[in-house]
């Protein structure tokens, strides 16, 4: 995916349902236990890795709206499920043996560290895992603009989005025979289409800061691993395209 050169740092985007179990709602342990092991054998390969996990296992801001609530409060709630899934995500990450730090958008001092982007980047060169949560402390805008943000601040090499799916597809692989499989698209490509692998503030930021973005199955094991050590995995997305 990156022409056969390993990244070195990267921001891996993953949603909340990762960590949910069979009923799609809440924490499973066998997948926390999953989702540690996917990132200490990414860990020692010397890649460093920063976080961000979505809160969709318990609350999303954007169906809370679409009952009826007031839109900035239901995101404020949503932002707060991304600590909830952020400090689960690091309980197991350091029983399973990493340094880890969870920075918040939002000042909650007695449980995470604020984000500030050198303590940041000074945790990564150190080696810890950097779980980013709260989204960007602002009401209307994603996880998935979040990471966009927090992997062009750290200077990330590649946004990696985690999915249930093989990479990018003409349509969902799931419900059509005949989706078709892209292995590389331009930015354009994706907000064109309305291929809606990110939304397209994300997409935009990326294009804007010529931010590699990478799709895969985050569910096949070993996936993540090969992708970011430069093999062709999911789906690359660039300025260039195919």
């Amino acid at each position: 995916m990156s022409e056969g050169k390993p990244y070195r740092r990267i921001l891996l985007k993953i949603s909340g349902e990762v960590l949910s179990g069979e009923g799609g709602f809440g924490m499973a342990r066998d997948r926390l236990s999953a989702l540690s092991a996917e990132i200490r054998g990414l860990h020692e390969t010397g890649t460093e890795i920063g976080l961000v996990i979505g809160a969709g296992n318990i609350f999303r801001g954007l169906t809370g709206a679409a009952a009826g609530m007031d839109r900035v409060n239901a995101d404020h709630m949503g932002m707060l499920a991304t600590v909830i899934n952020a400090l689960a995500v690091q309980d197991a990450l350091e029983r399973d043996g990493l340094f880890t730090r969870v920075m918040s958008a939002i000042t909650m001092n007695e449980i995470a560290e604020p984000y500030i982007r050198r303590r940041a980047m000074r945790h990564l060169e150190k080696g810890r895992v950097v779980l980013f949560a709260a989204g960007t402390g602002n009401p209307y805008f994603t996880t998935d603009t979040a990471a966009a943000l927090r992997a062009v601040e750290i200077g990330a090499e590649v946004l990696v989005k985690g999915t249930k799916v093989d990479g990018v597809y003409s349509s969902d692989p799931r419900k059509h025979d005949d989706a078709t499989l892209y292995r590389r698209l331009s930015y354009m490509d994706v907000l064109s289409q309305g291929l809606r692998i990110m939304d397209t503030t994300a997409v935009s930021l990326c294009m804007d800061n010529h931010l590699p973005i990478a799709v895969f199955n985050f569910g096949r094991t070993g996936d993540l691993a090969r992708l970011v050590a430069g093999e062709p995995v999911g789906t690359l997305v660039t300025a260039e395209g195919a």
